[in-house]
């Protein structure tokens, strides 16, 4: 069975192609805050593909989703959206109201839990700090199938695009974030700045249970990757969101 999967996020939209659990195709695109302008372009590619339903994890509100839903209903495939659950497949959600938590958050978290155990306790506790690097920075903390709630914080380019906006007289040129020395200039200022901050916010959280794995994913986890290898066990998961979302509308066993 082929099965596409989409993810609508912030700021551009991920499609996979599945069959088997096989990739078969991928890819991303910006949608600029008008994600249903973008799909009307992408229906004849999906139509291609030739799936037999598709799974979606969208971060819109329900208006936005329905016209999605409109949009796709071309296609003539049942089109699912995941939600988020209290619980599911033994995962426990952390937050006391789990409809406030980002369904692309949860199913990262759902994507790692354990399997639902059958009255035992697992022998040796999976613990993670699992780290999206997207348009915010995610950090959410998951004991084997327990969620114990996570943290918000603004991305490395959101952190300059306010301080370019708030900081009068001051330009602040994109380049990269490289290295964390001390700046001599404005820019290398700023910009090893937010990604020291950042960084010691991770470490922070990690200080107080060291032997917590890192896992990263997202658009910039190689960047964060690069700093925080040598600190811990480090798992780099481009495409955890699309573990989550297949193991969401997987048939319990």
């Amino acid at each position: 069975m082929r099965q596409l999967w989409l993810d609508i996020g912030n700021t551009r939209l991920k499609y996979w192609l599945t069959s088997q659990g096989e990739m078969q195709a991928n890819g991303a695109e910006l949608h600029l805050q008008s994600p249903a302008d973008l799909l009307l372009g992408l229906v004849d590619r999906f139509a291609q593909f030739s799936p037999h339903e598709i799974g979606i994890s969208s971060v819109l509100d329900d208006s936005s989703n329905q016209r999605v839903q409109q949009i796709l209903s071309r296609l003539n495939i049942p089109v699912r959206f995941a939600s988020v659950q209290a619980q599911h497949q033994g995962l426990i959600t952390g937050y006391d109201n789990p409809k406030q938590l980002g369904i692309d958050r949860w199913l990262q978290v759902l994507a790692l839990a354990g399997q639902p155990q059958s009255g035992q306790q697992p022998s040796k506790q999976n613990q993670y700090c699992i780290v999206g690097c997207g348009t915010a920075l995610t950090i959410d903390l998951l004991d084997d199938n327990q969620h114990l709630g996570g943290y918000i914080l603004p991305s490395l380019y959101l952190q300059r695009d306010s301080l370019t906006q708030g900081t009068k007289g001051i330009k602040i040129p994109e380049q990269a974030f490289s290295d964390l020395y001390p700046g001599r200039n404005t820019s290398d200022a700023v910009h090893h700045g937010i990604l020291l901050g950042l960084l010691g916010a991770i470490e922070k959280i990690m200080a107080h249970n060291p032997t917590r794995k890192i896992v990263l994913t997202g658009g910039d986890a190689s960047v964060f990757a690069s700093f925080l290898q040598q600190k811990t066990e480090l798992i780099l998961e481009p495409d955890l969101l699309l573990k989550g979302l297949m193991r969401f509308f997987a048939t319990p066993e």
